[in-house]
């Protein structure tokens, strides 16, 4: 395969989210939630055993969107799958900025979630796949 390069841009992420989920619709209604995640490494330097945050913005699409804004609340442990995203704007004061988030295509929910009548379920199996839609993100 002479000349042919592979890319690959591919997210696996297991976590707590650090913020609720905020779903918003676009202008031709389409459901987008975003939220905050944590992911944690250990290790061990020396004889000591060390933890290293990462904080991510995770945006999602779709019913996923919609399933996340309504089971995931922040504390949640979640599985995320999905691609590395940079994003650029301009502030209304004119300052450029930008940051780098995950666009999810998968949310599998590890954490128990209230059922209407206070009883608990196990949310491990609710895993949706859906391919995200590209448009303005409404945050």
């Amino acid at each position: 395969m002479a000349g042919v390069r592979p890319e690959i841009n591919k997210v696996f992420l297991l976590g707590n989210l650090t913020r609720d989920p905020e779903l918003r619709f676009t202008a031709n209604g389409s459901a987008v939630a975003g939220f905050g995640f944590a992911a944690n490494r250990r290790y061990k330097q020396n004889d000591e055993w060390k933890e290293e945050v990462c904080f991510i913005d995770i945006t999602v699409w779709g019913k996923l969107a919609e399933l996340c804004s309504e089971y995931l609340n922040k504390g949640s442990s979640a599985y995320v799958e999905g691609r590395l995203n940079f994003r650029s704007w301009e502030t209304e004061q004119g300052q450029k900025r930008s940051k780098h988030e995950v666009v999810a295509t998968s949310v599998q929910f590890l954490s128990k979630v209230p059922k209407n009548n206070g009883a608990f379920e196990t949310k491990s199996d609710s895993t949706i796949e859906k391919p995200e839609t590209e448009g303005d993100v409404p945050f």
